[in-house]
């Protein structure tokens, strides 16, 4: 059953935080929804993270007229996975972003104008310390289940070494300790396409630029499907709308690309992309520690670590030695190897494959506190 219409909030920080890099960004704004009733003893809240790309809009519909329902709307709501009967599910906009949250976009208040290349480089841990404001000023001191995949999974993990004693527990998704040189690399030939439009005006666009986007989107889909996916979606079907000796002619795996690239240039800014990016090739559960071990030395709660086969963004081995680490350390963690073909992705695509034993998980944190 679905949550129905769900009005976004926002609320703002006039003082701001201090940033990894040692920079001051005040004010600033999260946009975020909620679903579900806090209890009476504040105890059943669950805070989802979004990915790269995504937003605060997990479930539901922003109005009646609105066909498109959240992100993950297929896990949220009365008796799904995330029970809004149970619990109170919150999911906030990370800062960088363009939905809302104060970003690139935003009006800088010292010039009046736009960020654009003036905003800070940002961290995943950045991301959290903003959340944390958040989910202060509701009036939560420990939440239930901090949950996200990719980048939600480094938020999640960023929660479970940075704020302790204020989760009962983390689920990580298709998640890694530090992004690979092959997962920078291919952020990097992303950013090219972006620097390279001659309409990015370093920075500093009236209207998103277009092709240099439409291209880097291209090549971070590339990274979230996998071989098996492609293979079955789109086989070496060439476009039944081009002739095959055409010069320009198109496989169907072209056109898809082509049009996936080009409609995410009508909702996602090329600024914020590539700060977003920054920040996912930044990420280091260890920065500021000696190593992985010291930072997992800090976690309390238990996590669930889930990694699926055919991810080559980041690959199982990644998460497997993240649950091996705090295994060692005689932390609680689970680890589960999802079989799938889809990717990346599968974190969004198949939560059939995980949701049995999430449910579990919540429902034994439960029994514990």
């Amino acid at each position: 059953m679905s949550v129905g219409v769900v009005k976004e909030q926002s609320i703002t920080f006039e003082s701001g935080i201090r940033l990894d890099s040692g920079r001051i960004l005040a004010p600033i704004t999260l946009v975020y929804e909620t679903y579900g009733s806090l209890d009476k003893q504040r105890s059943n809240a669950i805070l989802v993270e979004h990915a790269w790309t995504g937003d605060a809009h997990l479930a539901g519909k922003r109005d009646d007229a609105d066909n498109k329902p959240g992100w993950w709307d297929a896990i949220v709501g009365p008796g799904r996975l995330l029970d809004t009967d149970r619990y109170f599910v919150i999911c906030s906009n990370v800062i960088g972003s363009c939905y809302g949250s104060t970003g690139p976009t935003s009006i800088n208040p010292k010039t009046g104008k736009r960020y654009n290349l003036s905003f800070p480089v940002i961290t995943v841990r950045d991301m959290v310390r903003a959340q944390k404001l958040l989910i202060d000023t509701l009036g939560i001191d420990k939440l239930l289940t901090v949950m996200g995949g990719s980048m939600g999974g480094m938020q999640a993990l960023e929660w479970a070494t940075q704020y302790p004693d204020n989760i009962a527990s983390a689920i990580v998704l298709a998640s890694t300790p530090r992004p690979s040189p092959q997962a920078i690399s291919l952020n990097a030939v992303a950013r090219w396409a972006i620097f390279n439009d001659p309409t990015w005006r370093k920075g500093e666009y009236k209207h998103n630029p277009k092709d240099g986007l439409a291209l880097a989107r291209g090549i971070g889909h590339i990274t979230f499907l996998s071989d098996e996916s492609m293979n079955a979606k789109f086989g070496r079907r060439f476009s039944a709308k081009d002739g095959q000796f055409d010069f320009f002619g198109q496989f169907e795996v072209e056109r898809y690309l082509n049009y996936n690239g080009y409609n995410f240039v009508d909702r996602f800014d090329a600024n914020s992309f590539l700060y977003l990016a920054k920040s996912l090739d930044l990420y280091d559960v260890a920065w500021g520690y000696e190593s992985m071990s010291e930072a997992f030395s800090q976690v309390k709660a238990p996590i669930q670590f889930y990694a699926f086969t055919s991810d080559w963004l980041y690959p199982a081995y990644q998460t497997e030695e993240m649950a091996d680490c705090l295994k060692k350390l005689g932390k609680p963690a689970e680890y589960h190897l999802i079989t799938s073909a889809y990717g990346h992705d599968a974190f969004l695509l198949e939560h059939e494959t995980f949701a049995p034993l999430v449910r579990g998980f919540l429902k034994d944190i439960q029994a514990a506190d």
